[in-house]
C-alpha cells in the first residue's frame, strides 16, 4: 500500500521537534509499520534533512545529525538561532558545543600525537629512574654476596681444628 507524499511528511514532521514522537507510538496512532517509519526517517536523513533518533533529548542525536545542525546554523545570526533552537528543541549552548566539537574533529589527530608524546616521554623518564633503582639495588646486593663470602673465610680461617 503506498502512501501519499503529503501523508509521509506529516508523519515524519511529527517525529521532529517539538513534537518528537517514537515510532512506536507514531506507529500505533497512525496504523503504519515500524520498519515502513524507520524506512521513512532514513530515507529523510539520506537526503540530508535532520531527523533525530526517538530520543526526546538532543543527547540522542546521531553525531550526523548534530553535524547537519550545525551545519545548517552556521550562517544564522544568534538572533536567528535562537528560533531554529526552540523549533528542535536545542538550547543554543549545545549547538554550540556542537560546533567546537565539529571545529576539533580536524584536530584530533594532533592531539592525540601531542598526548602520546608526552605518554612516551613520561613513560622513558620512569624507566630511566627504574633502572638507577635496579643498578643501586644490584651493587648492593654485589656488595651484600662478597661480604658474606670473606664473612665465611674468616670464619673458616679462624676456625679451630676439631679435634677428633
Amino acid at each position: 500500500m503506498g502512501y501519499s507524499l503529503e501523508r509521509r511528511e506529516a508523519v515524519l514532521k511529527k517525529m521532529l521537534p517539538p513534537n518528537n514522537r517514537s515510532i512506536a507510538a507514531l506507529a500505533k496512532e497512525e496504523g503504519i509499520s515500524d520498519a515502513t517509519l524507520y524506512n521513512w526517517r532514513q530515507q529523510a536523513r539520506n537526503t540530508g534533512r535532520l531527523m533525530p533518533d526517538s530520543d526526546n533529548t538532543p543527547v540522542g542525536w546521531t553525531s550526523r545529525d548534530k553535524f547537519a545542525a550545525v551545519m545548517e546554523t552556521a550562517a544564522l545570526s544568534e538572533a536567528e538561532i535562537a528560533p531554529y533552537c526552540r523549533q528542535r528543541g536545542l538550547y543554543p549552548e549545545q549547538l554550540g558545543a556542537w560546533r567546537t566539537a565539529c571545529e576539533q574533529a580536524n584536530d584530533w589527530s594532533r592531539a592525540s600525537d601531542k598526548q602520546l608524546k608526552a605518554a612516551t616521554r613520561a613513560d622513558r623518564k620512569k624507566m630511566r629512574q627504574l633502572e638507577k633503582e635496579l643498578t643501586r639495588k644490584e651493587k648492593a646486593l654485589a656488595e651484600a654476596a662478597a661480604l658474606l663470602i670473606l664473612r665465611k673465610k674468616l670464619d673458616a680461617m679462624f676456625e679451630a681444628p676439631e679435634e677428633g
